[in-house]
């Protein structure tokens, strides 16, 4: 005579069944196991994670080039004025020798 036992388990996050058939003869034992959807939720955290990050990465390699942008404005502004201060220092002493 054959029989039959059928158990199943459920935890939240997996579900088992375990069917037991035995004979005379012979005992099988079946096993079957699900996850639950724990699985993709973590793989879509970590997506939208990488894309932040991916994100924030390059608006920091953006930024970094408005900020040399504004070093080399602001030296060549410097130049120039260095440039302006000694055309006044040579109108100067060009004024002072034609006196």
């Amino acid at each position: 005579m054959a029989e039959e036992k059928i158990t199943e388990r459920d935890d939240g996050v997996t579900t088992e069944r375990t069917v037991e058939r035995s004979d005379d003869a012979d005992k099988t034992v079946i096993i079957e196991r699900r996850g639950g959807g724990a699985g993709w939720v973590i793989a879509i955290i970590l997506l939208v994670a990488v894309a932040g990050g991916a994100y924030f990465l390059s608006q920091s390699g953006a930024r970094e080039a408005v900020e040399t942008e504004a070093i080399t404005e602001a030296a060549e502004n410097v130049g120039d004025a260095a440039q302006q201060v000694g055309a006044a220092a040579q109108d100067a002493a060009d004024a002072v020798e034609g006196n």
